[in-house]
Order: structure tokens, then C-alpha cells, then sequence
């Protein structure tokens, strides 16, 4: 298991400290989160310090995207998320992911003109999120991956950078939120070497292959997720 990275931390940029919303939300929803979860960290320095990069992970949780960007956090960089369109109408979460200035995403993801908009932000330099999964599994073996992932990358021409969670199911997991013991479940995250994206975007042999990539990648980073977490033994 990778040594934790907590300690390497890089202070955030000026552009960073500029992004008022952003530094509310990760010390508001930051702090929440810490004092529901004992939260544990691998690999941050796989997090580039500069430049565009997908952030790949497990989805075991609607809570998955927090931990996510606490990690990118600790190397000084926000990360976009993608969401459904439909959620940016919603009520508050619309407020919060339009002020935070998450990823607006059509359903399907087979549509280009959205593949390149997501492209064009990693391509500008910032760090974007996503579950290559597509929906909440269960969490005891990753579902079929959807390329839409490695299309993106391949666009943007950044690398995939995979990030095993466990832990945050203990608490909400696909079923719904519960208060079941243990009261604050240790969350593992766990961020592994980057993947370079090689090959053209709309090739499907250059897609599949770099999905088959992440996939292994996605399947290294949960496992160690897990030790992190706890649930196997070392």
C-alpha cells in the first residue's frame, strides 16, 4: 500500500484563492464531512499540481464526489464535477453546482458537442470529475465501465488519473441514508498514477482500449480504497 500523502500538500494557487464559492464550500461541506467520517488518503501526489486532468472514480455513494475533491484539495486544486443538466434547475443543489461551477451534462454522454465541452474545461487546465461507472453500484465489483471517460480524455488529450473510495456506502449507499453503526465509518480514497490518453476520440478501438486502462486502474485504487478503509486485511 502507497504511504499517505497527507503531508504533501501544495498550497493553493492564486487563481484558487480567488474562487471565493469554492473555498466556502470546501471548508462548509469539508468540515461536515470530516467530523461524519474518519477520512484516509493514498496517492496525492498522482493529483497533478498544474494542468488538465480527469479524475476518474468508484461510485459506491452519492457522498463520492466530497472526498474526491477534499483529496484534490490537499494539492491546492478545485475539481468540477459532471452532473446531470436537470440538477442545475434544482432548487439549492442547482444553486450550489452553478455557483461552484460544476459540469452541466446531457444524459447518455454519446453526444459530441457535450464530450468537447467537457474537454475543453480539462483542456484550459482544471481538473474535472467523474464516474466512468455511470450510476451508485453496490460496490463489490465495479459495474461495466461506459467510455464516455476515456472520450473525454482522448479529446482533451489530458491523462486519467484513477480513485478507489470505500467507506462512504457505510453511511449512504445505494439503498439511502441510514444512522446504522458504526457512527463515523472510516473512508478510504486512494489516488493512483495517472493514465496517458493516446489515440483519437472518435476511434472506438482507441476508446475501448484506454476504458480497459482506467478500468484496471479504477480495480488497483479500490483495492487499496479498502485497506485504507479497513475491510482487508494487510
Amino acid at each position: 500500500m502507497e504511504p499517505s500523502a497527507e503531508s504533501r500538500t501544495v498550497p493553493p494557487t492564486a487563481a484558487d484563492e480567488r474562487d471565493g464559492w469554492w473555498l466556502a464550500m470546501r471548508l462548509g461541506v469539508g468540515t461536515a464531512f470530516h467530523a461524519a467520517f474518519r477520512v484516509r488518503f493514498s496517492g496525492l501526489d498522482s493529483i497533478p499540481a498544474r494542468g488538465g486532468a480527469l479524475l476518474a472514480y468508484n461510485h459506491v455513494s452519492v457522498l463520492d464526489p466530497i472526498p474526491v475533491s477534499l483529496g484534490a484539495a490537499r494539492r491546492g486544486r478545485p475539481v468540477r464535477f459532471l452532473a446531470l443538466s436537470e440538477l442545475f434547475e434544482s432548487g439549492a443543489v442547482g444553486w450550489g453546482l452553478r455557483v461552484t461551477r460544476q459540469i452541466p451534462l446531457r444524459r447518455g454522454l454519446g453526444d459530441w458537442s457535450a464530450i468537447e465541452a467537457v474537454a475543453g474545461v480539462l483542456r484550459a487546465g482544471a481538473l474535472a470529475g467523474m464516474s466512468p461507472e455511470g450510476t451508485v453500484g453496490e460496490g463489490a465489483e465495479l459495474l461495466p465501465l461506459q467510455r464516455g471517460a476515456a472520450r473525454i480524455a482522448l479529446a482533451a488529450g489530458t491523462p486519467v488519473v484513477p480513485v478507489g473510495l470505500w467507506g462512504t456506502q457505510a453511511r449512504w449507499p445505494k439503498a439511502g441514508l441510514h444512522w446504522r453503526s458504526p457512527m463515523r465509518p472510516t473512508v478510504g480514497v486512494a489516488f493512483v498514477a495517472p493514465i496517458p490518453a493516446e489515440g483519437n476520440a472518435r476511434s472506438r478501438a482507441d476508446s475501448l482500449a484506454l476504458t480497459e486502462r482506467i478500468e484496471e486502474g479504477l480495480g488497483r485504487a479500490v483495492e487499496r480504497a479498502r485497506r485504507l478503509a479497513g475491510t482487508v486485511a494487510t
